[in-house]
């Protein structure tokens, strides 16, 4: 369980880029984080990794966020980075994938098992040994995201996972996602793939959410999407309408 209770945070120290936030996230669920470009989406995810001290509490798995309990904390947290060069730092696609395990002192047998069984749900086996330099940006993508798998944490965070992948390995991520028994929380601009993948949305906009609810039921919701500098899933523009009377606002 993921529990927010009144969380701000301000880089300079006036403006809030997120703004008493308070929400909860269940285990197992899977919750789209969306909104509009500094929205406050990538804070949360920095906040809920400790790498940004705000105002407020958050609890990981009961467990407050504070220095003494960091540790354990991301040993429960995967997160997926939105840029991948910022997260692929070995030579090669096995040495990154093995680093984590190894390093949290899991057994060679079993991490070897991992990868393999990881790489294979994945279809990139034959990246296994393949330089991080000599792969393609959508190929890296992918193999970011083995990374965290591999890891097998309670919780996984995305930011941005569908970037710079073709249809292909799109469909093999929201494949992948949907069959996840993890705790996950996606931030993303691509709604379609919130769709696919999200029984639940939160919309920020301007640190604040502003609608919290089934992800069906807000993505669908034309007026309250372009109210927020956003725009209906590809696949439901031209023919849906905006729900009028909704209970979803907080």
């Amino acid at each position: 369980m993921i529990t927010f209770r009144n969380v701000s945070f301000s880089y300079d120290g006036k403006s809030p880029v997120v703004d008493d936030l308070c929400f909860t996230i269940e285990k197992g669920e899977a919750v789209g984080l969306i909104g509009a470009n500094g929205a406050g989406k990538s804070t949360v995810m920095k906040l809920l990794l400790g790498l940004l001290t705000g105002k407020g509490q958050i609890d990981v798995d009961g467990l407050p966020m504070c220095r003494q309990n960091l540790s354990e904390i991301r040993r429960k947290i995967g997160f997926v980075l939105q840029d991948s060069d910022n997260q692929m730092f070995m030579p090669t696609v096995y040495e990154d994938m093995i680093f984590g395990p190894r390093n949290y002192g899991l057994g060679k047998e079993e991490t070897e098992r991992r990868v393999d069984e990881v790489l294979n749900l994945l279809g990139l086996q034959d990246l296994k040994y393949r330089p991080n330099h000599k792969i393609s940006g959508g190929e890296k993508r992918m193999a970011a995201i083995a990374t965290i798998l591999a890891m097998e944490p309670e919780t996984i965070l995305m930011d941005e996972p569908s970037t710079a992948l073709d249809p292909v390995n799109r469909r093999t991520i929201i494949r992948t996602i949907n069959r996840l028994p993890q705790t996950r929380l996606i931030a993303s601009h691509d709604l379609d793939m919130i769709l696919d993948t999200c029984q639940r949305v939160i919309l920020l906009s301007h640190g604040r959410i502003v609608a919290d609810g089934d992800a069906d039921r807000i993505l669908r919701d034309r007026q309250l999407l372009e109210a927020n500098r956003m725009e209906l899933p590809l696949c439901l523009q031209g023919r849906n309408k905006a729900f009028p009377d909704s209970d979803i606002f907080p």
